[in-house]
């Protein structure tokens, strides 16, 4: 299968942006699931909490430093949370910790429970108002009080104070990334201010870091909300449940605490606190947490619920059937969690840029400073002066920050929609899609197909054994043909050996002395069986858009069985819809040609293909890839496997609670609706589209400063807040994304 995490090598040193926002972590590639923390590997493992981590260079840094220790066998890092879990023995963690912080981060370790809170804190907030009060200070003496000495040294005083408040984790971040040869936002910020404040701009300095420090914490909490937007679905899931107790009676207890197996009772118009299995009551039950289905589902016994959903009508009781971290929607959100890891091709490109604009950008700053005064009379303060400001400039912050946010939107957005994308490149890619590949059953269908007619072909055996056969093998099997068929015999099964199941064409077992087949059209062909007056009799269930499933021994057929299934509604709507947006759509079933061609043709879609087996939906898959180019298979993630592997994306559907689904596929739709299909595509297309827009952004501005530097009169406030107002300004389009509102469909 294809991998959630990005193969792309580790971004280089020099294009480090440095800055406390969103640039989207890099997903580890130890860990590719997207599974709960329990699931890291062993029990000898840590969580830190690494406040100042907020940028996947430093990020690469720390990886950097910390591969190759003894001891060390996994790393996982969550910028958004900015926490770093090390699998590892005990004193390998504790070089580990001793490495991070030589690196110039604090690094402590926190409690498995324990939550996070966002670096940008009141502590911090507080330090930026007084450096920024103490710059203003500064500022006011330089520009109002006399020009004495001890006025003088008031002021520098006050600067200092200021750098020394907003700066000091700039100052030690940027020494480390010096000392180690690479030049980030922090090493660039650092010299430029030190510098400043040597030639005798010290008011300017301060004022510079202050709004530095506050500019980074806007910045934060702004980025924080993409980051945290699908974290919000958590809070849907009620902390508490009521339980019965062994004598009856209820209690309510700490939904985390809950077992597997408890029975839970959910009131009217409560939030149901865990994923379970109805056990007695019935109700109306609002998915859209998990499934984005705007119309409550019916529920009754034996019916699954999820965590976060909203009990509208009735009593429901369950039996709880995952733990709290291990719900459906927790699993969605690590997964979405993961998803921001990985690298878009966008995010990709920008690295590279900025790889070479970063180096590129200072070594002109140094040819200003010593070229300006040789080349245009600029004086040695002057030009000095100019090269600072280029310092300034060459942070490729906003740059670096365009394509994180807006992809980390994107995902969040389609999460809300039931659209869980396992990847910034899916999300990205799926604006190329040329085709759509489409299962029949239960994806273009409704899945639930009943039995429309009944033929016993052989008088050697009585109808009723006949009946029972069919009814017994049929009822071993769970392909939803034969459950259609057991379900509307509803007679009583008689013990079966030497089950075999023959994918992609039915299953084989011995019942009372015989060797029973129960199977398709082609397994019978296979075995020789078919003759002229079963072909005709296939014919009239096949033409008129049945499935047949025949019942044979070894030398003769016993029965046909005719099943029927219906289109979904939302079905015809996607494939309209697909076709609006230029999308071709071909069907890929194992049922018959004639079957395969009567669903097509009611829905729409432009080729069917049938009489499939799943190495040939594969080689149909690289059929179209050769013809249209990128092209997307949509099956249930299990059967469908190869072709859902082999596809550029592979999209699973009606997925809520499966674990198995939401590991195969690169898209997950977790209800049934194929409309979700070209609501991804536009979002991929709308994604695209801001993803450029502020990378224009970006540079537009950059390059406007940059002439102002070099030939006007651009300062170092200039600098700052062309820097930061652009990284504010990507930021705030790549939350359009988010703000986009999913068209309101009914089933």
């Amino acid at each position: 299968m294809k991998q959630i995490n990005d193969p792309s090598p580790p971004v280089d040193a020099g294009q480090h942006c440095g800055c406390k926002t969103g640039c989207a972590s890099k997903a580890t590639s130890e860990i590719a699931s997207a599974t709960s923390r329990e699931s890291v590997a062993d029990t000898n493992w840590g969580i830190f909490r690494i406040p100042a981590m907020d940028c996947p260079n430093e990020e690469n840094d720390i990886r950097k430093a910390l591969t190759g220790i003894e001891g060390i066998r996994s790393l996982r890092f969550e910028l958004s949370s900015r926490t770093l879990t090390i699998d590892g023995e005990q004193s390998a963690q504790e070089i580990a910790l001793q490495v991070v912080r030589q690196l110039g981060f604090e690094a402590q370790p926190i409690e498995h429970e324990q939550k996070t809170e966002s670096p940008s804190g009141l502590g911090e907030i507080s330090k930026a108002l007084i450096a920024l009060a103490l710059a203003i200070g500064a500022e006011a003496l330089d520009f109002f009080a006399p020009d004495t000495l001890l006025l003088k040294g008031l002021g520098m005083a006050l600067a200092a104070a200021a750098i020394a408040f907003s700066g000091f984790s700039t100052y030690r971040k940027g020494l480390s990334a010096l000392r180690r040869g690479q030049l980030n936002m922090n090493a660039l910020m650092g010299v430029a201010v030190t510098g400043a404040f040597l030639i005798g701009q010290w008011p300017e300095a301060a004022m510079v870091m202050a709004l530095y420090a506050i500019a980074e914490l806007i910045e934060a909490r702004s980025v924080d909300r993409a980051r945290n937007a699908i974290k919000g679905l958590l809070a849907l899931a009620p902390e508490t449940a009521e339980i019965r107790q062994g004598d009856g009676g209820w209690r309510e207890t700490p939904a985390d605490k809950v077992v597997i197996g408890a029975q839970v009772r959910v009131k009217p118009g409560a939030r149901i606190p865990l994923d379970g299995r109805v056990t007695a009551g019935s109700s109306a039950v609002n998915q859209a947490p998990v499934t984005g289905e705007s119309i409550p589902v019916d529920k009754t016994t034996g019916d699954p619920v999820f965590a976060g959903t909203i009990n509208e009508t009735g009593m429901l009781e369950f039996e709880v059937t995952a733990a709290a971290n291990n719900t459906t929607l927790a699993r969605i959100i690590h997964a979405v969690e993961a998803a921001q890891g990985t690298r878009a091709p966008t995010q990709r490109f920008v690295d590279r840029f900025a790889a070479i604009y970063t180096p590129a950008i200072f070594a002109i700053a140094v040819a200003v400073a010593i070229g300006g005064p040789w080349l245009f009379d600029w004086m040695w303060t002057q030009a000095l002066y100019k090269a600072l400001v280029l310092l300034v400039i060459a942070c490729p912050c906003a740059l670096v920050i365009a394509t994180p946010v807006t992809v980390v939107s994107g995902l969040a957005a389609a999460a809300r929609r039931g659209i869980l994308i396992k990847g910034g490149v899916y999300l990205e890619e799926a604006r190329k899609l040329r085709v759509i590949a489409l299962d029949k059953t239960g994806t273009i269908t409704e899945g639930k197909p009943r039995l429309v007619a009944t033929e016993v072909l052989s008088a050697a055996e009585p109808e009723s054994r006949i009946l029972s056969w069919a009814a017994s093998l049929a009822g071993h099997s769970d392909h939803p043909v034969s459950k259609a068929i057991a379900t509307s015999l509803n007679l009583p099964e008689n013990g079966l050996t030497d089950f075999t199941a023959l994918p992609g064409r039915g299953i084989e077992a011995r019942l009372d002395g015989h060797t029973l087949i129960l199977g398709n059209h082609r397994l019978i062909e296979d075995r020789g069986l078919c003759s002229p007056e079963i072909e005709a009799r296939l014919a009239v269930h096949e033409n008129q858009g049945r499935t047949a499933t025949l019942l044979a021994t070894e030398g003769r057929v016993l029965a046909i069985f005719a099943v029927a299934d219906t289109i979904k509604e939302s079905s015809r709507e996607a494939i309209t819809d697909l076709h609006r947006l230029g999308v071709t759509s071909v069907m890929l079933t194992g049922d018959n040609v004639a079957t395969a061609t009567s669903i097509a043709r009611q829905a729409g879609i432009d080729d069917a293909r049938g009489n499939l087996l799943p190495e040939e939906k594969l080689a149909a898959i690289e059929e179209l890839q050769g013809r249209y180019g990128p092209t997307a298979m949509t099956g249930d993630g299990i059967n469908d496997a190869p072709a859902l592997a082999r596809a550029d994306i592979g999209v699973a559907m009606g997925a809520a609670g499966t674990d198995t689904a939401m590991e195969a596929a690169d898209v997950v739709i977790m209800n049934d609706d194929l409309r979700r299909i070209p609501e991804t595509i536009r979002l991929s297309r709308q994604t695209h589209a801001v993803l450029w827009q502020n990378i224009a952004l970006a540079l537009g501005i950059k390059v406007v400063f940059l002439g102002l530097a070099v030939f006007g009169n651009a300062t170092m406030w200039m600098a700052v807040f062309a820097d930061m107002g652009a990284s504010l300004l990507v930021v705030a389009n790549g939350l359009r994304t988010l703000r986009t509102s999913a068209p309101q469909t009914r089933d």
